[in-house]
């Protein structure tokens, strides 16, 4: 007689592991639709103010609120509210999708483009190298070089989001990647999000410096002359005023965010050597190294000829961009893998729409009509109505993803609100102009070059809002302390 097989005890299936929550961060998303809903719900509209203009106000309030807290990646969290203004019919889709073809947006992807193009051919890492071996004894050193090297090219390249883009990014990651200091990362500290700071809020100042090194620095004279304004030979004018606030803030930024931004690496007293050895490595410069140099040397050459020619910059740009597709040193899929481009298209294309329709369904001019009727009723002297409409230009930015885009809505209107306050023509017209290219760096979506260096992925969110503010307030006093008696030695006042 056989034996029964044992008796199987029937056994619970194992439990499935708990799944983590990939969604958007219940409290930040939260927080930030509560904002709007309070803004548009509890806080009285403004009788003149349509409910489409508070409404749109409402939502870019909780768009920048989540931009700050992060309840989802910038992209994600800019379309989900650009879906909401469609959906409330706050927008048409049209509108909403209006800016996705601004020029200075394109200028930024195709700038993601020429610096994949560095990397990819080896020629970032050599450029970079160069940098190390000359000023690498510490990373003090290497953000005074890349500073210095923008200084000297800003006058002859008239885009900052280019320089950017398409020369220091570049730089910056190879130099960060050569330190193992990666982006995405926690290693991130380590070198690369301090030179990316430094570079950052330098520009601001290299672009104040000059005239010629950033595109809004003419329409600000521009407009500054259809007030009545006349600046006599205005590169020579802008030069000499601007030149002394704006060198000694570039001497002394670095060291600055130095104590408040401090890398993980301080000193790299071996990285001469090493970077001579892997030069020699690498050996002469190759072809499509050669094929990138001159591409890049024709897009600058149409960069700053390209008025004389009728080439706006964004074109030169694509024209550049064909030309490495068609030599192959870039393929079209290496386009389509640059994340950090189409990821920036998104959210900067949906800030400037919003910021441009607030414009357009007066709100902005609300606001600033709300400033003028107050410095009226105080009945102020000119060098505080000076000093109070200089201080709401500059932080009225918040609101604008552009500067370009500023100046075009509130420059002429704030010059006028000077003029009416009796602040000396030439004193308001430039210190109007210089505060454009210094709020340049308030946050991550204020103007081109701030959205190509956090696409770079080494700074955090909430870094960047916060060394924003910081080294506003930091340059707006230099600027003040040193420009105020240099202005009244060269006369403006």
């Amino acid at each position: 007689m056989s034996t029964p097989p044992p008796t199987t005890i029937p056994t619970s299936s194992p439990r499935q592991p708990c799944r983590r929550w990939h969604g958007a961060k219940p409290v930040p998303l939260a927080v930030s639709l509560v904002v709007g809903l309070i803004f548009r719900f509890a806080v009285p509209k403004p009788a003149h103010l349509s409910k489409q203009a508070w409404q749109l106000l409402a939502i870019f309030l909780a768009t920048i609120t989540g931009l700050i807290l992060g309840p989802l990646p910038v992209g994600a969290w800019a379309f989900v509210c650009l879906m909401l203004s469609v959906l409330t019919k706050t927008l048409t889709l049209s509108a909403a999708f209006a800016a996705f073809t601004n020029d200075v947006i394109w200028l930024i992807v195709v700038s993601f483009f020429f610096s994949r193009g560095l990397v990819k051919t080896g020629l970032g890492d050599r450029v970079a190298l160069y940098f190390v071996k000359l000023l690498g004894k510490s990373t003090l050193g290497l953000a005074y070089g890349l500073a210095l090297c923008e200084l000297l090219i800003s006058p002859a390249v008239p885009s900052t989001t280019a320089r950017a883009g398409g020369i220091f990014l570049p730089i910056i990651k190879s130099l960060s990647l050569a330190a193992d200091s990666r982006p995405s990362h926690d290693s991130a500290k380590k070198l690369g999000a301090f030179l990316i700071q430094s570079q950052l809020q330098c520009s601001c100042n290299s672009s104040a410096l000059f005239l010629t090194a950033a595109a809004q620095n003419l329409l600000c004279v521009k407009l500054a002359q259809s007030l009545g304004v006349k600046i006599a030979n205005p590169w020579v004018t802008w030069f000499k005023a601007s030149c002394l606030p704006a060198l000694i803030s570039l001497s002394v930024i670095p060291v600055i965010l130095f104590k408040l931004y401090p890398p993980e690496i301080k000193e790299t007293p071996d990285a001469p050597a090493m970077a001579s050895q892997k030069l020699a490595q690498m050996g002469p410069v190759s072809k499509v190294e050669w094929a990138m140099v001159a591409t890049m040397l024709v897009t600058v050459a149409l960069w700053i000829s390209g008025k004389a020619l009728g080439i706006a910059s964004v074109v030169s740009a694509m024209l550049g961009l064909s030309v490495l597709l068609l030599l192959g040193v870039l393929h079209w899929d290496d386009c389509l893998s640059e994340k950090t481009a189409w990821d920036t298209l998104v959210w900067f294309a949906v800030l400037i729409g919003m910021a441009g329709q607030l414009t357009a369904l007066g709100v902005v001019p609300w606001i600033s009509d709300g400033v003028a009727k107050f410095l009226k009723s105080l009945s102020v002297g000119w060098p505080a109505a000076l000093f109070i409409l200089q201080a709401a230009y500059f932080f009225i930015h918040y609101l604008f993803a552009s500067q370009t885009a500023h100046v075009g809505a509130l420059y002429s209107a704030f010059l006028a609100m000077h003029l009416a306050s009796k602040v000396p023509g030439l004193l308001a017209a430039l210190a109007l102009a210089y505060n454009t290219n210094l709020f340049g760096a308030l946050t991550h979506y204020s103007s081109g070059q701030a959205a190509v260096y956090y696409g770079g992925g080494f700074v955090k969110l909430r870094a960047v809002f916060r060394v924003g503010i910081l080294m506003a307030l930091i340059n707006v006093v230099i600027w003040i302390l040193v420009g105020t008696p240099w202005w009244k030695i060269l006369g403006l006042y």
